[in-house]
């Protein structure tokens, strides 16, 4: 009986992590297709709509601006709920949201907008917090893995739902609406992780909370500008590169294809960085390798050379992947459980998506200054320095608890 009682418990464990396992992967995939399929289907949804440029642009931005203003409490409502609870909840928020955007009306396409925003924003912050206290031993892989599935499901929005769109009676709304089905599964799965009950308690944590404070911490702040550096390049590369690759010789159809080329690069290097990035003693090298990628890349566009230009598309898809998934291991890796690498991941998240979001619209008024790209590609340049800085600091091995006592005023900027 105890033998058998035994291997039951062994099926049941390993069930459960699977089902976690798909969980994550699940929940991952519906972090970027609700944007770029929006993204994509911009120009039929303006139309039929009738609203201008400026307020279409707004459906891209709002998502941005959600994760901004939520990131920093998703930690605080997981540890009120759980984090599994929390998640489950912005599923549900996500379809609500889905839903509300594709009914006829500006007013209900914002206001779906916000709540797809305040969901993703949820899962950004929580999913790095889920892999380190269910996957300690294999936090390089998961984290590759998560990063996949969310970069491949965020490609197939931006290539599919344009044909989806067009297929019968679908249009943009049914379009939008497909991608619901994955959300609903991802819902699914989840489930069986609310039976789950927390080790420990919030109220357990409050005297360990207290001792480490990330605003304190040079390890926090220099993730934090890292993951601000690199989603400030990333999202103003997607926003900008076709215009920038125009001023080369290239036409609309070849700009598109070149960004395709970026994110086809970024998508192997989110799942190799996290693996090997694990088994080092410190991060320092694949970090400098980030930012010296990304020179090297905007240098290149500003050498104004077209037919190198499918090079530096690669280089700046392994830079943004590389900056993506390293940043997604400095939450984990730098932090002593999964309630400290939620409150860091909140913390750079917020910041770093409000820069994602200034990012495109400053390299477009120095665009316009300017007239021309080269002040706009220099700016980048001078993100990238940013990004080797607080990679440096970043890729030191040591947690934030290690130094929550000190200052970050002489430290920072000795480290460097």
């Amino acid at each position: 009986m105890t033998k058998q009682a035994g291997t039951l418990t062994d099926q049941n464990s390993t069930k459960a992590r699977w089902l976690l396992l798909i969980g994550v992967i699940l929940v991952g995939a519906n972090l970027r297709v609700p944007i770029t399929s929006v993204g994509a289907l911009i120009t039929f949804i303006r139309e039929d709509l009738g609203i201008s440029n400026a307020s279409a642009g707004m459906i891209t931005t709002l998502p941005l601006i959600a994760f901004a203003l939520l990131s920093p409490f998703a930690p605080r409502i997981a540890n009120k709920i759980g984090m599994e609870w929390t998640i489950a909840l912005s599923l549900v928020l996500l379809i609500t949201g889905m839903i509300v955007r594709s009914i006829a009306g500006i007013g209900y396409l914002f206001t779906g907008t916000i709540f797809v925003g305040l969901a993703i924003a949820i899962g950004n912050v929580l999913i790095p917090g889920i892999i380190k206290m269910s996957f300690p031993l294999k936090i390089g892989i998961m984290t590759g893995v998560y990063a996949v599935f969310m970069n491949i499901f965020g490609a197939l929005g931006s290539g599919l739902s344009v044909p989806i769109s067009s297929v019968g009676n679908m249009g943009w709304q049914g379009a939008l609406n497909i991608w619901g089905i994955i959300t609903i599964i991802a819902l699914l799965i989840w489930l069986p992780q609310l039976r789950k009950h927390p080790d420990e308690s919030p109220k357990a944590n409050v005297e360990k909370d207290k001792k480490t404070n990330l605003w304190r911490s040079s390890i926090a702040w220099s993730v934090t500008l890292f993951m601000g550096g690199q989603s400030l390049a990333f999202y103003t590369l997607i926003t900008w590169m076709p215009d920038i690759l125009r001023t080369v010789g290239y036409n609309a159809g070849g700009a598109g294809w070149m960004v395709f080329l970026m994110q086809v690069a970024l998508i192997p290097t989110t799942f190799v960085i996290p693996v090997i990035a694990e088994k080092m003693s410190n991060q320092i090298g694949l970090a400098v390798g980030t930012a010296v990628l990304f020179i090297i890349g905007f240098t290149g566009l500003m050498s104004g050379s077209m037919a190198l230009v499918p090079v530096w598309a690669i280089l700046l898809g392994i830079a943004g992947g590389s900056g993506f998934s390293l940043s997604m291991m400095f939450f984990t890796i730098r932090t002593k459980d999964g309630k400290e690498a939620a409150e860091l991941s909140g913390m750079a998240q917020s910041f770093g998506y409000l820069l994602a979001a200034v990012g495109p619209v400053l390299v477009g008024v120095l665009h316009d200054r300017s007239n021309g790209w080269i002040m706009p590609l220099i700016f980048l340049i001078i993100i990238s320095v940013v990004i080797l800085a607080a990679g440096i600091v970043s890729g030191k091995e040591g947690t934030i608890s290690d130094q929550s006592n000190k200052q970050i005023s002489k430290e920072w900027i000795e480290e460097v």
